[in-house]
């Protein structure tokens, strides 16, 4: 990559195609889209504002600020922390350095919530809802999203976190119904809940120095590390959830590959029973177990 190389002369259309070419030369995952992500970040354009805007000759400014995204993209920053936000759950979340970006695997997570409370008759109650570990907000303000009655409360470790998760239910309309905590999993909160969800830390430590560049240096290493088995989070959140869950609640957690056995019987030592799935994610992986408490 030529660190003197410039856009500025060119239209729209011939730079985002230039940058699908760069991209496509050091075998980014998918360069095509990225470029559109990008140029359409830096002039501020949608989709069809970039058709409409294909003529349109980029100034030194613009070439300037294109490239420093480009160049950030070669280096193995991801496309959403470049542009500062990502979708989710048809949620434009916006991004810290504390939070994870959203994946497509977590909106498992949300699905089988969902399922569970339409099986239970719930979607329009007053329900109670956590979220532990609640980053950018993604799962928490999905499912506030789709459960006009729910109230939602949201943790984490992280401040910055937080102020992130904050931002975002006052960006999607949800504030008024979301109260966001600083805490470690559960131990601010007091019960009960209809619904407990949680995305934790599950990578397996040693795991770390091998995943891509995109998640490896960039996410927050406290979001990903779960210890030496990938499960220190579960041994924690699983039983404090069991003791705010109201009788008949469920807690819904996303899992690593493999793990959803363990996870289960974790779920079995704190007396909650597995229930409604594991879900599998679009690759076919156990993505999502639930446990629900059950009446004594």
């Amino acid at each position: 990559m030529s660190a003197s190389y410039s856009f500025a002369g060119q239209t729209v259309e011939t730079a985002r195609r230039a940058l699908t070419a760069r991209f496509e030369s050091a075998a980014i995952e998918s360069p095509e889209l990225d470029a559109r992500m990008l140029v359409g970040h830096v002039f501020g354009l949608d989709l069809t504002g970039l058709i409409t805007s294909a003529q349109r000759r980029l100034t030194e400014d613009e070439s300037a600020r294109l490239e420093d995204c480009a160049r950030r993209r070669l280096a193995g920053e991801p496309v959403a922390r470049i542009v500062g936000e990502k979708e989710f759950w048809g949620l434009p979340l916006r991004l810290s350095a504390a939070t994870l970006v959203p994946r497509p695997d977590t909106e498992t997570v949300v699905e089988l919530a969902l399922e569970l409370l339409r099986a239970d008759g719930a979607t329009n109650q007053p329900l109670r809802i956590a979220d532990l570990g609640t980053g950018s907000g993604a799962i928490l303000l999905a499912l506030l999203s789709e459960l006009p009655a729910a109230a939602g409360f949201g943790t984490d470790i992280s401040e910055q976190a937080l102020q992130t998760a904050a931002a975002n239910a006052i960006s999607a309309g949800l504030a008024p119904r979301a109260t966001f905590i600083a805490c470690d999993f559960a131990t601010g909160l007091s019960g009960p809940f209809d619904l407990i969800v949680s995305n934790p830390p599950y990578i397996r430590a040693a795991d770390i120095a091998g995943l891509a560049v995109e998640v490896r240096d960039h996410d927050p290493r406290a979001a990903l590390d779960g210890g030496a088995d990938g499960l220190d989070a579960y041994r924690a959140l699983i039983p404090q959830a069991a003791g705010l869950l109201a009788p008949g609640a469920a807690l819904v957690v996303e899992a690593g590959e493999g793990q959803s056995g363990p996870i289960n019987g974790l779920m079995r030592l704190a007396g909650l029973a597995p229930t409604g799935g594991p879900k599998a994610d679009l690759a076919g992986i156990p993505r999502a177990v639930a446990g629900r408490k059950m009446p004594r």
